[in-house]
């Protein structure tokens, strides 16, 4: 859509992560005219370094949040609906150890997580002995007893771009690697004036009747220096680290490890070949740029050779990933029991002032209700935008035919796709639905055979790919591809990185 002066938004969204995403998203699925910016590339900061977990969070029932578990915990089968391809349900071991937590305790707790949602569809928890359950491979045989559960995981990053393919599909205007310099109310205090700063400096003016700030980590800073508006809100920023593995143990289950600091510590099938283990909890203070230390990585080696019967050590990590989480500050000294829960605050009047909205916490689990959430603060001031829709309709290429089961609406999808192109590798197909869903239709349309997809960089990364995704994904930096839009990185030595990042220095100009 064309963007000028002489039109206003009605709403404009500051921040590329899941949070701005969503509300973008849905704002312009109400008929809102919408804009959105992010400074760096999309996902690039919280929401492509979490645990990646759809989940209500079994260990929040501790802290008595009920209402935030149980509403994770309803979006948690809605979004495995929404993105069958981006998401997937995950059976998930908890060795019993009575020294940590009762029976009793856990009993209780994991029957509250599987009646708090009606509705759940997923397998209800179960009680196993370890050794004679396939749920025990990959502990040591000193487990007897153990709890399973059910929870699932996302490809986070690729459900924000998503999110940002469906907004613009109606019609939403999306500014990559743009910063909001300024946001400052007009003189009658009716619109906001928004200064964007593109890539080279390129300045861009816009107007809105509506202002969203989604800026995460940055979300206080935003508010202080961007727009001048005081808040007595307050955020805490914990950096979570994760490291990456190979592959610890065959089967699809996944592990919640108990420590003796109460803490959990999640082991997680990843990406078909490797392990991730996290997360840790540790405060951090505005600016600090978030990286695993080398005490993280020992405390996160150290737990998981507690369980595992494949000892971990710093030696065996491949990669590393840290994230600064910016939860909503609710006064507890202990990160790890600061609330995960989001708050919104809007400063305006439907009256008078064009209105602010500001996301502080989430967690991408309920990053749908909490766009909904805000569009419902935002409904005095259009009073004639549409309802909630995003429940019921699938994210953009999610679309898939109706079955049994999630995992069998994909599996169903991946078969066709490769009966239609028999000419490619099924594993290959169902690596590229993994990312693309419904949208593999178009990737491959004049793609028969490998030959056909173009140069191959490693991994499951060739260049069809690649230039799909820096025209219609917005991806500009190795990085970008090889971490966020895929995570085919980890399946590439440093030499093939190395030629890849040169190569797509040379074809930039040729993407067009």
């Amino acid at each position: 859509m064309s963007v000028t002066e002489d039109r206003p938004l009605d709403l404009f969204v500051v921040g590329g992560g899941i949070n701005g995403a969503g509300i973008a998203c849905d704002a312009a699925g109400r008929a809102l005219t919408v804009g959105l910016c992010e400074m760096n590339d999309f996902a690039s900061a919280t929401s492509s370094k979490a645990t990646k977990l759809i989940h209500g969070g079994l260990r929040y029932l501790e802290t008595y949040e009920f209402r935030l578990v149980r509403e994770a915990l309803q979006e948690r089968e809605v979004l495995l609906a929404k993105a069958p391809h981006l998401s997937w349900p995950l059976r998930f071991v908890l060795p019993y150890e009575p020294h940590l937590r009762p029976r009793w305790m856990l009993r209780l707790g994991l029957w509250l997580y599987d009646h708090l949602d009606w509705h759940m569809t997923l397998p209800k928890s179960i009680q196993v002995d370890l050794p004679r359950s396939k749920f025990g491979a990959g502990l040591k045989p000193s487990f007897q007893k153990g709890f399973v559960y059910s929870d699932a995981w996302v490809d986070d990053a690729r459900l924000v771009i998503s999110n940002l393919k469906s907004a613009r599909a109606m019609g939403a205007a999306i500014y990559a690697r743009h910063r909001c310099v300024s946001a400052r109310r007009s003189d009658d205090g009716k619109l906001w004036h928004i200064d964007l700063e593109g890539p080279g400096g390129a300045p861009v003016h816009l107007r809105a009747r509506a202002l969203v700030n989604a800026a995460g980590p940055w979300v206080k800073h935003f508010l202080d220096e961007q727009t001048e508006i005081k808040t007595p809100k307050r955020v805490r920023l914990v950096k979570g680290s994760h490291i990456i593995v190979p592959k610890l143990y065959d089967g699809d289950h996944a592990f919640i490890l108990q420590n003796s600091d109460n803490r959990i510590v999640f082991v997680i099938p990843y990406e078909r070949e490797f392990s991730l283990i996290g997360t840790t909890d540790i405060a951090v203070q505005e600016g600090e740029h978030p990286v695993c230390s080398p005490e993280e990585i020992a405390y996160l080696c150290d737990l998981a050779s507690r369980y595992m019967a494949k000892p971990v050590r710093p030696e065996d990590v491949v990669w590393t990933y840290s994230g600064v989480r910016p939860l909503f500050d609710d006064g507890d000294d202990n990160p790890s029991k600061v609330t995960r829960d989001y708050h919104l605050e809007v400063d305006g009047s439907p009256q008078g002032r064009a209105p602010i909205l500001s996301v502080f916490g989430g967690k991408i689990t309920t990053y749908r209700r909490l766009a909904e959430h805000a569009l419902r603060d935002l409904e005095p001031y259009f009073p004639r935008m549409g309802g909630p829709w995003t429940d019921g309709r699938a994210v953009y290429d999610g679309e898939m035919a109706d079955a049994p089961t999630f995992e069998e609406a994909f599996d169903r999808f991946v078969d066709g796709a490769a009966a239609i192109k028999p000419g490619l590798p099924k594993e290959l197909v169902r690596i590229l639905a993994r990312r693309h869903g419904s949208g593999l239709d178009d990737l491959l349309e004049n793609v028969k055979t490998v030959a056909d997809l173009g140069r191959h960089f490693g991994g499951s990364l060739y260049e069809v790919e690649v230039r799909h995704l820096v025209r219609d994904e917005w991806a500009v930096d190795p990085e970008d591809v090889l971490w966020r839009r895929t995570k085919e990185g980890l399946h590439m030595t440093a030499e093939q990185r190395e030629a890849f990042a040169r190569w797509l220095a040379e074809q930039r100009l040729n993407f067009t």
